[in-house]
């Protein structure tokens, strides 16, 4: 996104900058579990304010971890595991002293013995800026928020439940929340440039997950990284920093891709973007029956395979001609898109062929004055201006972000028993939109990945698309897919999933049930060494 606002995404729901620089209720008692607690609670009483904020860190960094032990109820049967709640210390290379410190969640699973068999996952989101309270509570965790079927948010005030999703069954879970965000800190303000760009950030995780396999004794263990959002840029990152320094990976799921920034931003100078978002704006503006009878008759899976097509063929074309296109071409060209999106054939010539996602979403429902989500196509809001050339906040962000703060807050204290008034990011409060990215270029970690199957060819990677994401539109992840210099065996590790969801494909329930069963396939299979292959 081109502002320092909510990514999700940002779950990361924060999502990263499209382009150079970053602009972008107490739960109800379970009957069913029970929660058995050790270890003494962290407290501090004192608020996080200026220069005194590096005392207060390292003080609660360097208490031991809060462990508690909790049931949950998995398809009927009792799951028994244990909660391991703290920080662990970034440190400088050359003196040893903590630079900051990395808040994190592990869950394992009780009654597992030999580590060298049991599959441990390293979870995170994105932004940059945002915790990793959407995978954690949202997707992957074995408690997670009560939202309703389509994913929309409850009236207040909200609860957990149980959540059947978990990977919990089939993996050890690390939840970490890089530096900036969550309570994860710089151990003094000024240090905030060591985590705070796409390489550092990548290098610190990568040593807080070398740590953590030291301090667990998991180094034995299957391994894996999923991400969602700017969480894939730096999952795949990773995947090559790690093999660089000996650690392989087993598989890697990505959520909401974006790897090569370039490939999804929307200029003059980038008509790629244009194409890559346009079979997205089809989905959408079929969920919202905007799209001529017969278009709008068909699924999803076939409006948008004919949008793929037009826009790689002759939208692209039309819009490589540029000043040259005109007459009847240039006709044709508006009738096809304006079939393809729900939009006027006015509108879409007054914007040249070139509708930025901002004037999209503001433009579909205009006429019932409502806008329309980028994390989210599915959900609308009130148009404050309906006059307005976008909408004034995102409403896919807007109730994933009332619901998941107070919840959060409320279970870390009173089931994990972790104790600490300061205020938990959840999504770009402690970054800010300070965030480096390479400086007369588009971000793009593709190379690493390519890296990471080159040193293991074993490697398994799964990649999960919503339809209605506008944040990550999915065209533009499989134009990435399709251009990776890979092997034709690396290839045929790479497993795909679309989902009728958003960005978030995870608080959908139907959409959460089937990605749920592709991810049992895909770590049986990853951990087997067997052949995932490709599945739409």
């Amino acid at each position: 996104m081109l502002r320092p606002i909510a990514i999700a995404v940002a779950l990361t729901v924060a999502v990263p900058a499209l382009g150079q620089n970053a602009r972008r209720g107490r739960p109800p008692a379970d009957t069913g579990r029970t929660t058995r607690d050790s270890g003494a609670a962290h407290r501090d009483t004192s608020r996080a304010a200026g220069p005194s904020d590096s005392l207060r860190i390292s003080a609660i960094a360097n208490r031991p971890p809060v462990v508690t032990h909790h049931t949950m109820q998995l398809a009927g049967q009792p799951l028994h595991y244990t909660a391991t709640t703290g920080m662990l210390p970034v440190r400088d290379d050359n003196s040893g002293a903590a630079m900051g410190y990395i808040f994190y969640v592990a869950y394992t699973k009780d009654g597992e013995s030999d580590p060298a068999k049991r599959p441990i996952t390293f979870v995170f989101n994105g932004g940059p800026g945002s915790s990793t309270v959407w995978l954690h509570m949202g997707a992957f965790g074995p408690r997670r928020v009560k939202l309703l079927p389509d994913g929309a948010a409850p009236a207040p005030p909200y609860s957990l439940e149980d959540n059947p999703y978990t990977l919990l069954n089939q993996t050890d879970l690390v939840f970490l929340d890089p530096v900036g965000t969550g309570y994860s800190r710089p151990a003094k303000p000024n240090l905030g440039t060591k985590f705070w760009g796409l390489d550092q950030d990548i290098s610190t995780v990568g040593e807080f997950i070398r740590l953590y396999l030291t301090n667990a004794e998991r180094w034995a263990s299957p391994k894996y990284l999923a991400g969602e959002s700017y969480g894939t840029t730096r999952a795949a990152g990773l995947s090559g920093w790690l093999a660089d320094n000996g650690i392989a990976l087993n598989g890697v799921v990505l959520i909401s891709t974006i790897l090569n920034f370039g490939n999804s931003e929307q200029s003059r100078a980038n008509d790629i973007g244009y194409v890559n978002f346009l079979p997205s704006y089809t989905a959408i503006a079929w969920y919202h029956k905007k799209l001529p009878a017969d278009l709008q008759s068909q699924s999803i899976e076939q409006v948008t395979k004919q949008a793929e097509t037009w826009a790689r063929t002759d939208y692209a074309a039309a819009l490589a001609l540029g000043n040259a296109l005109s007459g009847d071409a240039r006709t044709k060209a508006v009738n096809d898109m304006a079939r393809y999106t729900g939009l006027s054939t006015r509108f879409i010539d007054d914007n040249d062929l070139r509708v930025p996602l901002g004037r999209f979403d503001a433009e579909l429902l205009r006429d019932q004055r409502e806008t329309v989500g980028r994390l989210d196509g599915r959900f609308t809001s009130y148009a404050i201006d309906n006059g307005g050339e976008r909408g004034s906040f995102d409403p896919g962000e807007a109730g994933i972000r009332n619901s998941f703060t107070p919840v959060f807050n409320d279970y870390v204290r009173r089931e994990l028993n972790y104790k600490d008034d300061a205020v938990y990011w959840i999504l770009g409060g402690g970054i800010n939109g300070r965030w480096q990215f390479p400086e007369g270029r588009f971000a793009d970690v593709t190379p690493a990945l390519e890296r990471a199957f080159a040193k293991n060819p074993h490697m398994k990677l799964f990649v999960a698309m919503g339809y209605y994401d506008t944040a990550t539109p999915y065209f533009a992840v499989e134009y990435m897919l399709d251009h990776l210099s890979i092997s034709p065996a690396a290839r045929a590790n790479i497993e795909t999933g679309h989902f009728t969801a958003g960005h978030m494909v995870y608080i959908d329930d139907a959409s959460m049930k089937s990605f749920r069963k592709d991810l049992t396939g895909f770590l049986e299979g990853a951990d087997a060494g067997g052949e995932a292959g490709s599945r739409k």
